[in-house]
C-alpha cells in the first residue's frame, strides 16, 4: 500500500499541470476566434468571464484524457529514469501490479467523465450555444468620433464635426432615412445623445439648427423648419448584450443526454423500418399484377390505352418507390448522427482507461521523465487518437463505418498498442515470442 500510494503521489502534479495547461490552450485558441466579437460588443466582465466558464465545461472532457496520459509518461519515465522501477521489479512487482493504482484512478476518472458528459454537458452546451447567439446578435459598441459619419443604428446617418471630452458634439448633421415615403435632414449647432433608461432607444438632444424634408414621391414639396431645442428618438436595441431564455428551445445533439438521443434514434430506426417495409409491399404488389393472368374482359383497349396505362402505372411505382427510398435513407441518417453522439459520449471518457495502458509502459521503456518529451509523446498520442476520432465520425455520416467501430476505432488502436507494449514491458518480451514460447515449453513437456 505504501508503494501505491507513492505511485499515486507521482501522478498528482503532472496530472494537475497537463489537464490545466491543455484546457489553457483550448480555451485560448477558442477566444482567439471570438476575440473580435468579444472586445466589439462592450460586454462587461461577468458576461466574458460566464462565456469563458460555458467554454471550459466542453473542453474539460477532453483535457482530462490527454492529462492522464501525460502523468503516466511523466510519473512512469522519472520512476524508470532514477532506477524505482529497476527496484520494484527486483522485489517481485511487475508492471501490471505498479499500474492497479493508476487503472483504478483511471476507471474513476472515466465514470466522472461519462456522467459529466451526458449529465451536464448537455444543459452547458444549450446554455453556450444560446450566449452565442445573443453575442452576434449584440451590435458593437456606439461611439461618435469626430468628423466620422456613424451609421450603427437602422435608418439614420450621424454627422459630428467636433465631439469633446463631455460629450458635447458641435456641427452636427443627421440622416434621416427611417421613413421610405420621406427624406430628412437635420442640422444643429450642438447636441448630446443618451441611452433611455429601458436601453432600447437612442435620445438626441439638438440645439439651434433646422430641419430639412422632402417628398420622394412629390420632389417639388419641400420644408424647412427652424428650431431652438429639438429631439430625436432612434430605435437603438440591441446596443447591449441580453442574455435568452433557452429553456424552452430546440436541442441539437450536442444538447442532449443518451436517453434523449436514444429516443430520437428508436424513432428514426422504426420510421426507416416502416418505409422498407412499404417499399417491399408496393413492389411486391405490383411484381405480382405483372406476373398475374388477367381475367377476360369483353373490353378490349387499343395499343394506345394500353401504352398510356402502362406508362402511368410504371411512374406511379417508380415515385413510390423513389420516395420510400429516400425517406428510408434520410431516417438512417438521422438514426446514425445521433448514434454517433452516443458512443462519442461512451468512447472519449473511456480513454482514460486507455491512456492508462499505454502510457504507464512506455513512460518505463523510454524514460521520458521530463516535460519536454512527456508532452511531445501526450501530443503525438492525441493527436493519433483525435484523427481517429473525426475520421471516424466523418465515416459514419457517409454511413461507410457502422457509428459504435467508428467511435471506437481510437480507442482500440491505442488499447491494442498499449496492451503490446505493456506485455513488453512486463514480461520482457512480445507477446508474439512469449507465445511461441510457451508453445514450444508446451511441446517439449509432451
Amino acid at each position: 500500500m505504501i508503494l501505491f500510494r507513492y505511485i499515486l503521489r507521482t501522478h498528482i502534479a503532472p496530472f494537475l499541470f497537463g489537464t490545466s495547461v491543455i484546457m489553457a490552450l483550448f480555451l485560448l485558441q477558442y477566444i482567439m476566434r471570438w476575440v473580435d466579437q468579444l472586445s466589439s460588443k462592450g460586454l462587461d466582465v461577468a458576461t466574458i468571464s460566464e462565456f469563458m466558464i460555458l467554454n471550459l465545461s466542453w473542453i474539460v472532457v477532453l483535457a482530462i484524457p490527454i492529462g492522464v496520459l501525460f502523468s503516466t509518461l511523466m510519473a512512469f519515465g522519472a520512476m524508470s529514469s532514477a532506477h524505482e522501477i529497476t527496484v520494484m521489479k527486483a522485489s517481485g512487482m511487475g508492471l501490471f501490479k505498479m499500474m492497479i493504482p493508476v487503472m483504478i484512478v483511471g476507471i474513476m476518472l472515466w465514470g466522472f467523465s461519462f456522467w459529466y458528459t451526458d449529465n451536464v454537458l448537455p444543459d452547458t452546451n444549450l446554455q453556450l450555444s444560446g450566449m452565442m447567439r445573443d453575442i452576434t446578435r449584440t451590435k458593437p459598441t456606439f461611439a461618435i468620433e469626430s468628423g466620422q459619419f456613424t451609421t450603427n443604428i437602422d435608418g439614420f446617418t450621424i454627422l459630428a464635426r467636433n465631439v469633446d471630452s463631455t460629450g458635447l458634439m458641435t456641427g452636427v448633421t443627421i440622416y434621416d432615412r427611417s421613413n421610405n415615403d420621406r427624406r430628412t435632414v437635420v442640422s444643429a449647432d450642438t447636441g448630446r445623445m443618451a441611452f433611455s433608461p429601458s436601453l432600447t432607444r437612442l435620445i438626441v438632444h439638438l440645439f439651434r439648427g433646422e430641419i430639412h424634408q422632402s417628398t420622394v414621391n412629390d420632389p417639388n414639396e419641400y420644408r424647412v423648419i427652424r428650431f431652438d431645442r429639438h429631439q430625436i428618438a432612434m430605435q437603438a436595441d440591441r446596443f447591449f448584450y441580453e442574455e435568452s431564455d433557452v429553456s424552452g428551445s430546440s436541442r441539437s445533439d450536442r444538447e442532449m443526454n443518451i436517453a434523449d438521443m436514444q429516443v430520437m434514434v428508436d424513432r428514426a430506426q422504426s420510421e426507416e423500418s416502416k418505409s422498407a417495409f412499404e417499399f417491399d409491399s408496393v413492389f411486391s404488389e405490383h411484381m405480382a399484377y405483372l406476373f398475374t393472368p388477367s381475367s377476360v374482359s369483353t373490353f378490349v383497349p387499343t395499343q394506345r390505352e394500353v401504352l398510356d396505362r402502362a406508362a402511368a402505372t410504371v411512374s406511379g411505382v417508380r415515385s413510390t418507390l423513389e420516395g420510400q427510398t429516400y425517406r428510408r435513407f434520410s431516417e438512417h441518417e438521422v438514426a446514425n448522427k445521433y448514434l454517433v453522439e452516443i458512443y462519442k459520449k461512451y468512447a472519449i471518457p473511456f480513454a482514460c482507461v486507455i491512456f492508462v495502458l499505454v502510457g504507464c509502459p512506455l513512460g518505463v521503456i523510454t524514460k521520458g521523465g521530463n516535460f519536454g518529451i512527456s508532452a511531445m509523446r501526450s501530443l503525438g498520442f492525441y493527436i493519433l487518437y483525435w484523427v481517429t476520432l473525426i475520421g471516424g465520425e466523418k465515416l459514419a455520416d457517409r454511413n461507410i463505418l457502422s457509428p459504435g467501430i467508428a467511435m471506437w476505432s481510437g480507442n482500440i488502436i491505442i488499447g491494442v498498442v498499449g496492451i503490446i507494449v505493456a506485455f513488453k514491458v512486463n514480461y520482457e518480451t512480445t507477446p508474439l515470442k512469449g507465445l511461441l514460447l510457451w508453445i514450444r515449453t508446451r511441446l517439449q513437456r509432451q
